[in-house]
């Protein structure tokens, strides 16, 4: 089932060759790489989110297997959450490591979208088989209750949009930063570090079900990966310079890595259980 609607007017779209287009005549070309750009007025997306170099920096880092224990638990999540055939969308799906992991595993009919080309780019030059846009999550390009399972990986939280583009017996996955996530390396950049809150997103017209914790020890022994991780955490923002001179002299690191999966489901569909 075709899940997409056009940005311009919100009919359902569809394949013909190359293009997608809806039954206005509103047409977006697909790109040599695979992937559509559903920008709403035709933004580029190239200068939006982030740049050639940190996307390809995330993919290299991932592909090593980092957050293979992340990956492992949300695609466990999917498989209990939803059928072979089901739709399931890669909410900010980054350079596509988490969608081309689960689809390697699972029979599912895969979608992701990312603000940023250079991301969307990269995933879908992975080859597995998912359709992969360019979009903004404030207002997705998914026709209203198609999506059987989404999930969400450290990015924005808008629990409207994701209460309506899913099935009313869907379910939406994200996934926090745990306590001693990145521990090790808030050691090395900080003189004080300072624990995660897990702070749950607020996520109104939505109600969490399950919550599923994701520990694992890391090592990273080069630099290249130390900076990679770097690059792709808050920290890269406001890191004093004395941290960053022990983070350039660093040439290994050890550090917990921690996640709070946390599973919802459309806030009514659960009073209706309850009752």
């Amino acid at each position: 089932m075709n899940i997409l609607k056009c940005p311009v007017c919100g009919r359902e779209l569809y394949r013909e060759d190359r293009t997608w287009r809806c039954e206005n005549r509103h047409s977006f070309d697909i790109a040599k790489e695979g992937y559509v750009n559903l920008l709403s007025a035709h933004r580029s997306g190239d200068t939006i989110g982030d740049n050639k170099e940190m996307a390809r920096s995330r993919r290299d880092f991932l592909n090593k297997g980092y957050y293979e224990p992340l990956a492992s638990a949300v695609t466990e999540c999917l498989r209990r959450y939803s059928s072979d055939g089901d739709s399931v969308l890669d909410i900010c799906c980054g350079e596509g490591y988490y969608t081309a992991y689960a689809a390697g595993r699972l029979e599912r009919d895969y979608y992701g979208f990312d603000l940023s080309k250079n991301m969307v780019r990269l995933a879908s030059k992975r080859g597995c088989g998912a359709a992969f846009f360019v979009a903004n999550i404030a207002s997705v390009p998914i026709r209203d209750g198609t999506v059987k399972a989404a999930f969400h990986l450290f990015a924005p939280f808008h629990a409207a949009e994701f209460s309506r583009i899913i099935a009313d017996d869907g379910v939406v996955l994200t996934a926090i930063p745990g306590r001693d996530h990145l521990l090790g390396l808030k050691e090395l950049l900080y003189d004080e570090p300072y624990l995660n809150d897990e702070k749950e997103p607020s996520a109104e017209g939505l109600a969490a079900v399950e919550r599923i914790r994701v520990r694992s020890e890391i090592t990273l022994d080069n630099r290249d990966d130390i900076l990679s991780l770097f690059q792709m955490t808050p920290y890269y923002y406001h890191t004093p310079t004395e941290g960053m001179n022990r983070l350039a002299a660093c040439e290994s690191l050890s550090t917990p890595i921690e996640f709070v999966i946390i599973v919802y489901r459309k806030a009514a569909r659960q009073e209706d259980k309850n009752g």
